[in-house]
Formats: C-alpha cells, structure tokens, sequence
C-alpha cells in the first residue's frame, strides 16, 4: 500500500503545520518532521520552506502534490474494488457544498444514496466557494459544490443557472412592476455576504451603479433577509438561497440575466472511487428530477 510518508506529505500541505498533521494523523510532531525528512532526501530535494505563519510548499513540492495525491487516491480506489469483489459497499465520501446545497439539495441526495448504499460512510463539510474547491484539490474532500469559474485544475460539471434575485421590504415595487432596474438602487443600501461580492453578485451591482460605500455586510443568508425585513437596506440573493427563508420580504428579477452556475468539482474520472463514481451519478438523477430541461 502507499508509503505513509506520501500520507503526511498531502496532510502537511493541507494543514500547513506540523503539529496540526501530527494532530489528524494521530502521531507526534517529531514523527511528521522526520518523515517529511526521509521523504525529501529520498526524492533530493525540498517539499517545504518554513516561514513566520507555518510552512509552504516549495516551487518541486507544488509539482509533485498532485501525483502524490494521486497516488492515495488510486489506493483508496483498490481497496474499495477489492471490497466490491468481496461483494461488500464499503467505503466512504467526502462532500463539501455552500450553504443553499446544503440546505436544499444534499439532504435529499444522501438519503436516496444511502438507501442503496447503506455501508458507504458520508461526512458533509460546510464552506466557501474556493475553499471546497481547494479541499478537493488537496484532497481533503472527494466532491465539492461550487460555482463557476473555478480556477483548480480539478473535473467540474456545470450543474444548475441559479438566478440572482432583489430581496426588499415589504411593500417595494418596482417601477415596472417586474424586474428591478437601476433607478429602483441608486440610492440603497445592499447587504450581502462578503464572500459572495467577488463573484456572480458583484457583477449585478456592478450593472446597476451601486457603488461600494453603500455595500454592508452580513453573516449569512437568514441574516440578510432579517436585515432587509427590519428596513436596513436591500439583499442580493440566489433563488436556491431563497427557498426556505422566509420573512416580511419581496423578490424580484435584476433586469438582466444574472445568476451563478452552480457545479461540482472532484478530480478526474480515473482518480475517483467506485462509491464516488455513483454518488456523482445520484447528484445528476437528482436534478434531471427536480429541475428537467432547466438543469444544464
């Protein structure tokens, strides 16, 4: 089976210390230390360089992560094959989605997965778009929801247009009556999560002059429609965010085409476990379901 040196190798660039790989691996520090050691003399040269905040990977260490990664992937991979041979479900998958995923599409996807593969064991982690994406990348996690682009050079499968909605106080109408334009904003206050405002939202505020002294932000998608329910401003929200919040709010289309492309992210087909294969499958059957012709 793969050398354990290859297992702290891909843990230490992930936790970027020693003593917090020592802490998942359930080893001492000095057992990380000297085996990031022998790993690096066996292959001549430097995996990491030390600096104020850890430790980083060099510019070799960048190149030779990925097949390393590989290479535990592959193992993981076998000893599922071979448990499949031996006619058992076994194995397990790492998930990681946003929170709007999490919400309103996994619960339904698990549980359709697990009633056919009840042995396979699946652990679900909450997080931002590039960090699941990075997880995947590093290996920490298998799958991963996100939205596109993605910069990783990781397998990603567009999945779902999801539409970007106005959410304002009770009682707002736009002038038309239908889609907020920009004369309906110029003067409002937008609340949003900061780490949405890079990406699909920044391009409707953007549209729509709403310029950067009137952005505030908040923790999450309940507390943005609690915020614009007490008048503290309007929201920006994607419509699966949407779905099971509920407040003295309206929703209305930006007028434009705005939304973000959700899609899923895991390494290449080859790399992947049979348990992995399929749970990507059930993702697909799940939305060709739910959405038809509207899934992409």
């Amino acid at each position: 089976m793969a050398n354990f040196a290859y297992r702290v190798f891909s843990e230490v660039a992930k936790q970027k210390t020693f003593v917090s790989a020592a802490n998942i691996l359930n080893v001492t520090p000095s057992a990380i230390s000297h085996s990031i050691s022998g790993l690096e003399e066996e292959l001549g040269f430097a995996l990491f360089v030390r600096n104020r905040t850890g430790i980083m990977l060099t510019p070799d260490g960048e190149k030779v992560l990925p097949i390393v990664q590989e290479i535990l992937n592959s193992e993981a991979k076998l000893n599922e094959e071979a448990a499949r041979i031996k006619g058992l479900n076994q194995g397990s998958i790492r998930i990681g989605a946003f929170s709007s995923v999490c919400i309103n599409w996994l619960p339904d996807v698990i549980n359709a997965f697990k009633k056919k593969y009840p042995e396979v064991e699946i652990s679900v982690r909450q997080g931002a778009f590039n960090e699941v994406a990075e997880s995947v990348r590093f290996g920490s996690l298998e799958i991963g929801f996100s939205a596109l682009p993605i910069q990783e050079k990781l397998s990603v499968l567009p999945l779902y247009k999801d539409r970007i909605y106005c959410v304002a106080p009770e009682g707002f109408v736009p002038e038309n009556g239908k889609t907020v334009v920009a004369s309906d904003v110029c003067d409002e206050t937008f609340i949003l999560q900061q780490i949405d405002y890079d990406r699909d939202t920044k391009k409707a505020l953007d549209a729509f002059h709403v310029s950067l002294n009137s952005i505030q932000y908040s923790i999450d998608d309940a507390s943005i429609i609690a915020m614009v329910e007490s008048g503290l401003g309007f929201g920006i929200l994607p419509e699966l965010a949407l779905q099971k919040l509920s407040g003295r709010v309206v929703c209305y289309p930006f007028d434009g085409n705005f939304y973000r492309t959700i899609c899923l992210v895991s390494h290449a087909k080859s790399q992947q476990t049979p348990s992995t294969q399929v749970f990507i499958e059930e993702v697909q059957t799940y939305l060709d379901k739910r959405y038809g012709k509207k899934r992409l």
